[in-house]
């Protein structure tokens, strides 16, 4: 083999090795079997070339080393439009949401690394003391 050929070998392989790797970090989900629980926030429709629709579930709970409540927001992204549509209903409702994580983002999957493929529960937000009536004031 003359050095010219095995130079194209080593760059077929390497360019080969490439594109298998980035396949698999874009494409292949890093974890497939996630669930958080929360109350969902919003579900937008955005974005300037790749319209996507990204969502925010807000997790309340208590916190280790932190006193009280404290509150976190799980970013997601949802690829499919009819589902999408469903979670802009729900807006403000208690869900559990299974999701997809994912190593990196593609722009017309998402903002997010985490991709939701389906609701799993959703329980309406009770209204406590809708009809608490308020007393006089004092002067």
């Amino acid at each position: 083999m003359t050095l010219k050929k095995i130079i194209v070998a080593v760059l077929s392989l390497l360019i080969v090795a490439l594109l298998i790797f980035g396949y698999v970090w874009y494409n292949v989900p890093f974890s497939d079997s996630g669930v958080k629980a929360g109350t969902l926030n919003n579900i937008k429709h955005k974005g300037i070339i790749f319209k996507t629709y990204e969502g925010e579930l807000i997790q309340s709970g208590f916190g280790q080393g932190v006193q009280g409540l404290q509150s976190n927001d799980f970013q997601f992204s949802v690829d499919d439009k009819d589902l999408a549509i469903k979670l802009m209903n729900m807006s403000g409702q208690n869900v559990k949401l299974h999701y997809k994580e994912y190593y990196g983002r593609l722009p017309w999957r998402g903002y997010s690394k985490f991709v939701v493929d389906s609701i799993i529960s959703v329980d309406p937000v009770i209204e406590q003391n809708q009809n608490m009536e308020i007393p006089p004031a004092s002067l």
